[in-house]
């Protein structure tokens, strides 16, 4: 069994914190509000195409979160 790469990203739009889980081996996007409930999720897309989402992420001044960090530590 491998291990996939995921990604965690955080940032705040709005005075809300917005939660984003990439996959660049399964192809996929997941955009969370701050209750958790799914805004966006795209599947079935290239490893270039989640590299460039996650640039455009970067541009409204997220941090990515280490999968095994604490919840809330970038706070």
């Amino acid at each position: 069994m491998t291990t996939k790469s995921v990604n965690i990203w955080i940032w705040l739009q709005n005075g809300k914190i917005i939660k984003a889980i990439s996959s660049v081996d399964d192809g996929t996007i997941k955009i969370y509000d701050e209750n958790d409930n799914l805004i966006l999720k795209r599947i079935g897309l290239t490893k270039f195409q989640v590299k460039k989402i996650e640039n455009n992420i970067l541009k409204y001044g997220a941090k990515r979160l280490n999968q095994h960090a604490e919840p809330f530590r970038f706070l």
